[in-house]
């Protein structure tokens, strides 16, 4: 009997120390309102069928203009405030913690350094835009809700810049470098056999743009297959982009609308 009780203590202890190797810390001040946001972000792109149990969400930290904040790695859908980890201009965790950052981070952090304008980094997998990447078909803006688009999307070639045997992940610095001067100013780049990334000048428009590449991809695959495409032209794609952007909150309040009453639901 003193054996058996003994192991339960031995256990309670256990897990309470498991708990606080991988417990939260502090964000060096980050606005707690801001990492709310990164945890609906995640649940919005989840619920919009863009991320699934892969891809992933970061913004720049408000305070630390060189660092970011990112889940620990896990499914988009399952975030919450306590998986937020923050890391430095060099991808490299502030304190992990005992907490599994993405392999992929370095996508986020190349943008990051490369264009100070940006405020969030978006990679998924999202499944109708995985086909223009492999293809010679350019993604095009083929409606006024994707004018961010313009005329033409680069790709990137990963065997241009790790050679012919990579996993085709993005899994250090050198990688994350060649892939932010394939996308250059563009805000979406697809990326062949893997994916695409987004950026935009806010959490909110950085999403707005992931859901509405992934909604132009299938529109245009299924116009491509009717016939001939008329596509948005330069200056149509820059007067609807520049009105889609004062238009952002409305998509967002209803996106996170739907993510919170769902998961009231539970």
């Amino acid at each position: 009997m003193k054996n058996l009780l003994l192991s339960f203590w031995l256990m309670l202890l256990s897990c309470f120390g498991a708990q606080a190797e991988t417990a939260p810390l502090p964000l060096s001040g980050a606005d707690p309102a801001l990492v709310q946001d990164l945890v609906v972000a995640n649940h919005i792109l989840a619920d919009q069928g863009v991320v699934d149990g892969f891809g992933h969400v970061s913004v720049r930290h408000d305070k630390l203009k060189n660092h970011f904040l990112l889940s620990r790695s896990m499914a988009p859908a399952l975030v919450t405030a306590d998986d937020i980890m923050e890391f430095d201009e060099n991808c490299e965790p502030v304190n992990a913690n005992g907490r599994q950052p993405y392999l992929e981070r370095f996508i986020h952090c190349a943008l990051y350094r490369r264009h100070p304008e940006v405020q969030s980094v978006i990679h998924s997998h999202s499944p109708a835009v995985i086909p223009f990447g492999v293809t010679n078909v350019p993604l095009r803006a083929i409606y006024h809700m994707s004018a961010f688009l313009e005329e033409s999307t680069p790709v990137f070639e990963i065997r241009n810049a790790g050679g012919t045997e990579t996993d085709m992940l993005i899994r250090n610095r050198p990688l994350g470098d060649a892939m932010a001067d394939a996308m250059g100013s563009h805000p979406v780049l697809l990326m062949r056999g893997h994916g695409s990334t987004v950026d935009g000048t806010s959490l909110q428009q950085a999403v707005f743009r992931a859901v509405y590449t992934e909604v132009n991809a299938k529109l245009e695959a299924e116009a491509l297959r009717l016939g001939p495409v008329t596509f948005l032209n330069d200056k149509e794609a820059q007067n609807a982009a520049a009105t889609n952007d004062g238009q952002i909150g409305r998509a967002w309040v209803l996106w996170k609308m739907r993510v919170e009453s769902t998961a009231g639901q539970k």
